[in-house]
């Protein structure tokens, strides 16, 4: 597709396209504060380059950042810096994050930043699509208050890298789980009194909601497959994630109700469905699709009542892990493709809801 007609289909839903994510070996899945001046995301720095020896083994792991939405502002480190982070999300009230990590795993004892161990169980058999099942990967809370306002300084180092600030003290981290097995993917309520999250603590990937401390932990799938990512809705009252229900590396977009009894499915077709995100309407989801090829994934617009959807990315290359800003008037999404040196980086656009039609839910 010429760029022009890439441009203006996107132009439909997507105005002022810019990146803001730069510097970084990879970065993605960022969420806005509630105030929507602020984000958090995960990312990896590139190694120290050495000429005597390789980078180390994990250096790509992803730490947790923290960027105001200005010119100039530098991403802070806001995790440990050793094991690896994953879906870092903010509380409603905007003075604490949620994020997973692997940092109290025993093998980085000795000092360690990443353990040395055969890599974890994946989602997915096939190299297209994979993310680890780290065993030792667990949830925490973080009070920002801890951080000291330092991520409000600007400037960035001379060779273009963001010069990050530090990283955080592992006392500093309030644990939220201890369970055995793998405990991610984790995101607050709308009133921030609850968290719903991934666990393997039964064997099997399925969704889980606690109260915000850890306590009072509730089973809310319970089918064979991996059920994850998931989401509140806006009002609390319905949950939104992906399964691999058909256990055959084909995810699917599900919503369910807070109890686990109504669970319905959005998507069914042979590719692979994920990152779903409520707009702050309840009515409309976004999502990335590989419906497009696994080296194409796309972004797409749903009415989760009527299940008419329309394409909302057209560029080449990964486009995935949708979200909105508190007020529905900007995405923030990974994309690949978009960036000079062919890195995975953070975008945001200014984001114009035009309920999918049914000559635009046909559009390629």
């Amino acid at each position: 597709m010429p760029m022009e007609e890439v441009a203006a289909r996107e132009a439909r839903h997507l105005k002022n396209i810019r990146q803001v994510t730069f510097g970084f070996a990879k970065a993605g899945e960022g969420y806005f504060s509630p105030d929507g001046r602020s984000i958090i995301f995960q990312a990896a720095e590139w190694p120290e380059p050495s000429t005597l020896q390789p980078p180390p083994e994990g250096w790509d792991s992803y730490q947790i950042y923290l960027s105001e939405l200005t010119p100039g502002a530098v991403p802070v480190m806001v995790s440990t810096g050793k094991g690896k982070c994953t879906c870092a999300f903010f509380h409603p009230d905007g003075k604490s994050i949620l994020f997973a990590s692997s940092h109290l795993d025993p093998a980085l004892r000795d000092g360690s930043a990443q353990a040395d161990r055969p890599k974890a169980p994946a989602y997915s058999r096939s190299e297209r699509y994979a993310w680890d099942f780290d065993p030792y990967m667990d949830l925490f809370r973080l009070e920002l208050d801890a951080l000291g306002g330092v991520f409000r300084n600007g400037g960035t180092a001379e060779d273009g890298r963001p010069e990050l600030g530090r990283s955080v003290a592992p006392e500093t981290l309030v644990r939220l789980t201890d369970a055995e097995g793998y405990d991610a993917e984790g995101s607050y309520s709308p009133d921030g009194k609850q968290i719903v999250f991934t666990s393997f603590r039964d064997g099997d990937a399925d969704i889980y909601v606690m109260d915000a401390d850890g306590s009072h932990v509730r089973q809310i799938t319970n089918a064979p497959g991996y059920d994850g990512g998931p989401f509140f809705s806006p009002d609390g009252s319905k949950l939104i994630y992906r399964s691999d229900r058909g256990q055959n590396d084909l995810l699917q977009i599900f919503i369910n109700t807070l109890d686990g009894q109504n669970e319905r499915q959005l998507t069914d077709n042979e590719h692979v469905n994920w990152g779903p995100y409520f707009h702050p309407d309840g009515r409309h989801i976004v999502y990335s699709t590989s419906e497009h090829g696994h080296y194409n994934y796309e972004v797409y617009l749903m009415d989760v009542e009527t299940g008419k959807k329309e394409r909302i990315t057209f560029y080449p290359g990964f486009d995935g892990l949708p979200v909105f800003s508190p007020d529905g008037s900007k995405l923030m999404w990974t994309s690949k493709g978009r960036t000079s040196d062919n890195t995975s980086q953070l975008f945001i656009a200014d984001f114009v809801l035009d309920p999918p039609s049914a000559d635009a839910a046909e559009a390629p």
